[in-house]
């Protein structure tokens, strides 16, 4: 890549992260290009859907939140490690306001182009879950599946009624375990 368009390539990137900061991911792409003294079509040069836009945010901390899980499978009981990394997982899913809906769409759509990175994040998380039902310390009727609508409720609700949000992961971890 030629060194004016690195430039604009970052540019884009830091707008578009401030942005979606200020004012979540739905934000005008052409906002986020007049910001960054650009035109929209560099933009879409760059980055032809918002899709496309996020995963180039969200990849790095996709891959960290696929790499805790990794380290969770070995440092920690199976348990305590599936409840640590699903409140990572909440965590990341609120980075930016309404993000939760899209990473969630991005799993049914292979289309997407954040689909290969959640699909990875979502199978790390997968083994955790798994891992923790073999020890049985986590019920065996949850399916990863489930597990993901549950951290996308617990994602909602941290983003709208924040209030609520230890309520919910605590009820929301307290029903993964075997009695």
């Amino acid at each position: 890549m030629r060194a004016d368009a690195r430039r604009n390539y970052e540019r884009l990137l830091t707008e578009a992260r401030k942005a979606f900061d200020e004012h979540g991911i739905h934000t005008s792409l052409d906002d986020i290009a007049k910001q960054a003294g650009l035109g929209n079509a560099t933009l879409y040069r760059h980055f032809p859907t918002r899709e496309s836009l996020l995963e180039t945010i969200l990849r790095d901390s996709l891959a960290e939140l696929g790499d805790t899980a990794q380290n969770l499978l070995a440092a920690e009981p199976p348990g305590a490690a599936l409840a640590t990394w699903v409140k990572a997982a909440v965590a990341h899913a609120t980075t930016y306001r309404g993000l939760v809906t899209t990473l969630m769409d991005s799993l049914k759509d292979e289309t997407s182009d954040l689909n290969s990175a959640c699909t990875a994040m979502q199978s790390a998380g997968r083994r955790l879950l798994e891992r923790a039902q073999q020890a049985g310390e986590v019920r065996g009727d949850i399916t990863a599946t489930g597990l993901y609508a549950m951290i996308a409720a617990a994602a909602w609700t941290r983003e709208h009624a924040p209030q609520e949000t230890d309520q919910v992961l605590t009820v929301l971890i307290d029903g993964l375990r075997t009695r």
